[in-house]
């Protein structure tokens, strides 16, 4: 008899009572045979489901059909003649079309993540649009990851992935850029444009906005509620006219107020220190040598917003700007005193109001 050293020892038993009972024809031998031969199938299937190395055993594979959901959101919203219009495009990805094209070619071109590609069987997988429009309605909505799954067609581990790869990607392309405080020349084109728009020597617009926090602990809700009478983190940002948000403080708790933000923020610690590029300027006679920040200003709605000619702002600016720190303590408590000089600032207010009613008033 043959020997087959490849089998396991069960099987090897196995073999030898089949071998065994080959030589008898009773009934009872051929019955015994009869299970046994079904034990062994049993046995090679379960062997089959343990080597599995496929999806995960158990989870039903759903057939989400990626390239109807993308043909759906493109015509939607990405066609040269889209269902949705250009207003709609904004308020709901939070950004303009053209602003979301050149996101998504940044993307393409830095991570191979976001271009589509087909899988082993051939098939297309994912776009970019889809994996952007997921990312960017959990951010722009805060919805749960698995609610852009019925549009997007997009599953909740990649709706996640899709979402840390955008935010990840995004802050590397663009942080030098935008991430970041103005430097000289960014602060002569705010203060060029600025004046032409009647504000001199304003820097941008301040002010503090409340986040709900959904799942504040139960102990930090007295601390974290305000006038809003629900758990909220605050926000205290500064835009420039064209929405360029280059400040941001965030964390305190929805109980303190605007003034309270502000003596925690850091927007005063350059200029306390002495490393802020001086900013110097005339209103109705007055002299002044420090920037300012309009709070809680809003722009009119019926306001034509014209393409600024930044052309006339040099590209150096001759002022140098020391970024050492300040070493005497009595300089720096100065500065502190300037910035909250009251009487300052209602000069500044009084002249501001006058130069608004000289420029407008008559119209």
């Amino acid at each position: 008899m043959e020997h087959n050293y490849h089998l396991k020892p069960r099987d090897y038993q196995m073999r030898e009572m089949e071998m065994a009972l080959l030589e008898s024809d009773t009934d009872d031998d051929v019955e015994i045979l009869s299970i046994l031969a079904m034990e062994d199938e049993r046995l090679k299937k379960e062997r089959a489901s343990t080597s599995h190395r496929g999806s995960i055993v158990g989870r039903k594979v759903i057939k989400r059909n990626y390239l109807q959901g993308e043909e759906r959101l493109f015509h939607d919203y990405f066609s040269d003649n889209p269902v949705f219009p250009s207003h709609i495009f904004r308020r709901r990805f939070r950004m303009s079309r053209p602003l979301f094209f050149r996101l998504q070619s940044a993307l393409e071109a830095y991570d191979p993540y976001f271009i589509q590609k087909r899988n082993a069987a051939g098939t297309l997988g994912l776009s970019s649009l889809q994996k952007m429009t997921a990312a960017l309605r959990i951010l722009a909505y805060g919805v749960a990851a698995d609610s852009t799954d019925e549009y997007v067609r997009i599953g909740e581990s990649t709706a996640v992935e899709s979402l840390k790869k955008f935010v990840k990607a995004v802050v590397n392309i663009f942080s030098e850029e935008y991430l970041r405080s103005p430097n000289s020349n960014d602060i002569a084109r705010l203060l060029a444009v600025n004046e032409k728009r009647g504000f001199p020597g304003m820097l941008g617009s301040i002010d503090c906005m409340h986040w709900k926090w959904k799942n504040c602990p139960t102990a930090w809700k007295g601390q974290y509620t305000g006038h809003s009478r629900e758990p909220t983190l605050i926000l205290e940002a500064i835009a420039s006219y064209d929405r360029w948000i280059w400040h941001a403080f965030f964390g305190l708790p929805g109980s303190h107020n605007d003034i309270n933000v502000l003596e925690h923020s850091s927007v005063f610690t350059e200029l306390a220190q002495g490393r802020a590029p001086p900013v110097n300027y005339s209103i109705n006679g007055h002299d002044y040598t420090m920037g300012y920040y309009l709070a809680d200003d809003e722009r009119d709605s019926n306001e034509v917003q014209e393409d600024d000619d930044y052309e006339q702002v040099p590209e150096s600016i001759p002022i140098p700007v020391s970024r050492e720190p300040t070493i005497e303590v009595q300089n720096f408590i100065q500065s502190h005193i300037r910035i909250r000089n009251r009487e300052t600032h209602s000069q500044l207010q009084a002249d501001l109001v006058e130069h608004l009613w000289q420029l407008h008033g008559q119209s």
